[in-house]
């Protein structure tokens, strides 16, 4: 008990003064409590928000406004574990102009427990989580073995199914069109770049003059011959080429340089086991599948005009004009080089070794650039060359039946979906 003298000083006013600050100063006290109750609120709903945004991500390329709307509703209430928390509700949005944007907007309130004898029972709290997805764009080309090999044990029967798969897939990877490209580069010795380019300044006719027209001495069927032994020799019109064409002046054989003249441009020549023409990279998946179905196993192995052919599809420029890049999106350039043998011959010989050197160094170069290289040996070949010119040993495969190309381009398949849609 206070000492009378004490209450009855009439010289302070220590009790009024406490009492009339009391109030405020619990007030300010259990702001500070409250505050702090809301901020970790705002972090619950802000996880809930993330876990919502991402498994909506799952569905909202397929999904109304309204049913993206709803959705992220019912998804946040439910992951919303939090008993101090009511009125809960959400919003979405979704967006694909630049990739893929899903942001949706939690909010609940929080029961104060200081704040009301100030006036403010309760405080209003949100969040926002984002879903980015699809900013990776795919340019794929698919160089793929068509010599005579692939016609034994279903290999090709099995590959046009997988190719085929793999196209499904990376169709459904795409937003919108442009997302995903692919090209298809069927290859035996020569690659087809297409007849109909026979008026194109990147072909290279001398060889193909030199071999293809009619002598004056019709008994001779080369120029060199025909000259030799006095005849006049007349190369024959450039519109009966059938397409194929050999692999460049070395070191051309293993880059994509532009061809502009000399030993850069592409010496035609008329394989009569030319293979069926190449794709440039498209969006066009009728036609994509229409390229599959027509391949033919026929000619030999030359898997270094393969790989650089499936490069040069895949840069911007002349022969095949890659379509120029948004700077809105990355970009990620792949290559799938299948084949079943070793290398048999190429422009210059029928050496193994020598023919092994060139896919060596091209490979290399596409690396270098950047590339990936996925390479599927199917039951024969060189495996440590096929295995060393991989981008790593995750993309290497080697198959010891046909009919495991439909699983392996399956899962690849599904790598290339995952980089497309990574968030």
């Amino acid at each position: 008990m206070l000492p009378k003298r004490f209450i009855d000083d009439r010289r302070a006013s220590v009790v009024p003064f406490f009492a009339l600050t009391f109030v405020p100063l619990i007030g300010l006290v259990g702001a500070a409590v409250d505050y702090s109750r809301a901020a970790s609120a705002r972090t619950t709903i802000q996880s809930a928000a993330d876990a919502t945004a991402l498994a909506l991500s799952q569905t909202a390329v397929d999904s109304t406004p309204d049913e993206i709307r709803t959705n992220a509703d019912t998804f946040f209430k439910a992951v919303l574990d939090d008993p101090n928390l009511v009125n809960a509700s959400a919003t979405a949005s979704y967006t694909n102009t630049n990739g893929s944007t899903l942001v949706v907007t939690g909010s609940a309130t929080v029961k104060t427990l200081f704040m009301g004898l100030m006036g403010f029972p309760e405080l209003a709290v949100s969040a926002s989580g984002t879903a980015v997805w699809g900013t990776t764009r795919l340019r794929i080309a698919l160089a793929l073995d068509n010599t005579g090999s692939m016609s034994s044990n279903g290999k090709m029967t099995a590959l046009k199914n997988a190719a085929k798969n793999l196209l499904t897939q990376l169709k459904g990877a795409a937003t919108k069109d442009g997302d995903v490209y692919v090209s298809i580069v069927p290859f035996n010795k020569d690659v087809n770049a297409g007849s109909s380019n026979h008026e194109e300044a990147w072909i290279d006719w001398e060889e193909w003059d030199a071999a293809n027209g009619t002598c004056s001495k019709p008994w001779y069927t080369r120029k060199s011959t025909c000259t030799g032994n006095s005849g006049t020799w007349t190369p024959a019109a450039h519109s009966t080429w059938n397409g194929c064409v050999t692999d460049r002046d070395q070191n051309y054989d293993t880059t994509n340089t532009t061809p502009t003249g000399g030993g850069t441009l592409f010496p035609a020549e008329q394989l009569s086991s030319c293979p069926t023409s190449l794709t440039a990279l498209s969006y066009d998946w009728t036609a994509l599948n229409s390229k599959i179905d027509a391949m033919t196993p026929v000619g030999n192995t030359n898997i270094t005009i393969g790989l650089q052919w499936g490069w040069q599809s895949l840069t911007q420029g002349t022969p095949l004009y890659a379509p120029a890049e948004d700077s809105n999106y990355k970009y990620e350039k792949i290559i799938i080089l299948l084949t079943d043998g070793q290398n048999t011959q190429n422009r210059w010989n029928n050496d193994q070794y020598s023919i092994d050197a060139r896919t060596r160094k091209a490979c290399d170069n596409v690396k270098a650039a950047g590339v990936k290289i996925y390479t599927v040996l199917v039951m024969d070949g060189n495996k440590s060359l096929l295995k060393s010119c991989a981008s790593d040993e995750s993309k290497y495969f080697y198959l010891t039946s046909a009919q495991q190309i439909i699983t392996t381009f399956d899962a690849i398949g599904t790598n290339l979906t995952r980089l497309r849609l990574a968030q």
